[in-house]
């Protein structure tokens, strides 16, 4: 599908069935979310410009490389916390910025509530993550308040994704790096991604009738 890079790993694969099966409790849960995000991390981050160091190792000096963007993981709350520890693992000095929405059960549109970037936003890439693309607006909404703090480059993770969210991020923000673990058929009539994994933020923090 256009504007999407959907993993092929197998270790993906493996991982998203267990994500799936209702029977993974929250800490499992946790976890697989954790392990995902870095493995989806590996491959969304193979083309990152580098720069060139000398490093000083305890025999002698060696010439390295380090990246030469400055990086923002920007978890969409609730469900994109757990993501934002997976991607702290391989990229411990980034900083985060967290942006809250909602969605209205009518409209299926995104409804902002908390907003925690920085007065002035330098990171010259950020990366957005979120379990589910269901319909593509709070996505588009996060990239678009992105855009308007300055952040010349986005990329975007999302373990499930629908076709019709990719779609909506793609015409709406076509620069935008798209990169799930997987994508399923389609959503459903109010908005849920089928066959999904139900709500990714109940599932994660072991509550009932939240909103991811």
């Amino acid at each position: 599908m256009q504007g999407v890079s959907v993993s092929s790993h197998p270790l993906v694969a493996h991982h998203v069935a267990a994500l799936r099966d209702p029977a993974t409790r929250p800490d499992g849960f946790r976890r697989l979310v954790r392990q995902l995000t870095a493995l989806l991390a590996h491959e969304a981050t193979a083309a990152l410009p580098t720069r060139a160091v000398e490093v000083t190792t305890p025999l002698a000096t060696a010439p390295g490389r380090r990246l030469a963007d400055r990086i923002a993981i920007v978890p969409i709350l609730r469900a994109g916390l757990g993501m934002a520890d997976g991607l702290l693992d391989l990229i411990p000095d980034a900083e985060v910025w967290h942006i809250g929405l909602s969605r209205d059960e009518t409209t299926l549109e995104p409804l902002e509530y908390y907003n925690r970037l920085p007065d002035r936003c330098a990171a010259t890439l950020a990366i957005v993550v979120d379990p589910m693309l269901a319909t593509g607006g709070s996505a588009v909404r996060t990239c678009e308040i992105l855009r308007a703090a300055g952040i010349p480059r986005i990329v975007y993770l999302a373990l499930i994704a629908a076709p019709e969210g990719i779609e909506r991020l793609h015409l709406g923000m076509p620069d935008v790096a798209i990169h799930v673990a997987a994508l399923d058929a389609g959503l459903n009539g109010v908005g849920f991604i089928v066959p999904g994994l139900g709500d990714a933020g109940d599932r994660q923090f072991g509550t009932q009738g939240g909103h991811a």
